[in-house]
């Protein structure tokens, strides 16, 4: 029998680029102080939509992070895509000159909706000109698998690469993906999530979802477990993590800063969120079980808040389900109501504030929603200090697919 320590996936680097800050610190910041960005959609061709407010990522410049030869070849989506991962490595201090074997880092995306600005025009084209005024990275740009190829090939990483399409809660399903490849022997994976879903035919896609907000008081339009609630908000942008082997992290030098402990998921059916909540419940006992977490040991609940009445009750009871007693006595926060839900995006956001949240002893609050109408501890109004080792983090997806992650901070072991 192997005497050998099992390998640990630890959360060495974080990159942001959101609606509330381009980098982890200023994303940070924000989400503490319960900051709320959702505003007007300036985005051109989006005026006459009755999508009216959104989290929108205002002053990123692609041109000055981004090398040109990408820039012309993928999407906005990709561009946050890139500018995170790169910010995750720097962070996490991995790079290029770092390792002398390119095979050992992988990369890992989710995808929502792929490029869909990128698309749009390529199609505009087509349509208008013909054939031959459609460039040849219409074939790739759109395509969900576009961050994962961008960024591996930018780095110059060759380990195991992959994309998850699994909904929204695909964000969490990636950092279970990453955590599995290094626990399997890769050193380390980039993986994450961003999305650019604000172009207008993506906009025109979204308004067949019938739990969209189109309220347009930004501070209004996204107030989950309220009896206001009326929707989710869109927004762009994501969050890209380094999750790498402990002992190889040690070995550079490098500070852990939170541990992907355990993962669950399910899957129960588009917009049936009655069902959700045994789906949910189910996702949480898994990622318990697997990180060997009681209940009672998890000290914040990252929720999934989608906004929708039946939703959010389904997520109130599947949180009381899984945790028993503990489920109306923890801490509760959803700071995704200050930017938006960036769909894939957004549960690894979360992930990003959890870790932040555990290294700075501050459950973040919940913006622009009071009133609370289900037996949670939903912190609002401001932070709340609180001594926190280990986080739950929940998302769900309009199409059905359920997700818990519990992540443990840094230097921690099962308690």
């Amino acid at each position: 029998m192997s005497t050998e320590r099992p390998r640990g996936a630890a959360i060495t680097g974080i990159g942001v680029i959101a609606p509330n800050g381009l980098s982890a610190e200023a994303y940070w910041k924000s989400v503490r102080e319960g900051l709320g960005v959702i505003d007007r959609i300036t985005r051109e061709g989006c005026g006459h939509l009755p999508l009216r407010v959104a989290g929108e990522v205002r002053t990123f410049d692609a041109a000055a992070l981004i090398e040109e030869r990408f820039l012309v070849q993928t999407d906005r989506f990709s561009h946050f895509a890139m500018a995170a991962a790169a910010l995750a490595l720097e962070d996490a201090g991995l790079g290029k000159g770092d390792t002398a074997e390119p095979y050992s880092i992988g990369v890992v995306t989710a995808a929502g909706s792929g490029g869909g600005e990128f698309g749009q025009r390529e199609l505009q084209k087509l349509w208008g000109q013909g054939s031959r005024f459609v460039g040849p990275y219409q074939s790739i740009a759109w395509f969900y698998a576009a961050s994962t190829g961008q960024i591996s090939i930018r780095s110059g990483f060759k380990g195991p690469c992959g994309v998850v399409a699994s909904d929204e809660a695909g964000g969490l399903d990636s950092i279970a993906l990453a955590a599995r490849v290094v626990r399997r022997g890769t050193d380390a994976v980039v993986v994450g999530a961003a999305e650019a879903p604000l172009a207008p035919y993506s906009m025109v896609c979204q308004l067949g979802y019938p739990e969209l907000s189109t309220v347009e008081d930004p501070e209004r339009a996204y107030r989950p477990f309220t009896s206001d609630a009326c929707g989710f908000v869109p927004a762009e942008g994501g969050a890209i993590l380094v999750v790498e082997d402990e002992e190889h992290a040690r070995e550079r030098g490098t500070p852990v800063r939170a541990t992907v402990a355990g993962h669950g998921a399910t899957f129960t059916g588009a917009s049936r969120w009655d069902k959700s909540r045994e789906g949910l419940a189910q996702a949480i006992r898994v990622a318990l079980d697997e990180a060997g977490c009681a209940p009672e040991e998890i000290d914040v609940v990252f929720a999934d808040a989608f906004g929708v009445p039946e939703a959010d009750r389904a997520e109130a009871l599947a949180i009381a389900d899984a945790l028993g007693a503990h489920g109306t006595r923890v801490p509760v926060t959803a700071p995704k109501t200050g930017i938006g839900r960036s769909y894939c995006a957004a549960p690894v956001l979360d992930t990003a504030a959890a870790v932040l949240a555990m290294e700075h002893g501050q459950v973040p609050p919940t913006p622009n929603v009071f009133d609370i109408c289900h037996d949670l501890d939903l912190v609002t109004s401001k932070a709340r200090p609180a001594e926190l080792h280990t986080a739950l983090v929940l998302s769900r997806g309009l199409m059905g697919s359920n997700a818990a992650l519990v992540v443990r901070r840094g230097g921690d072991s099962a308690r």
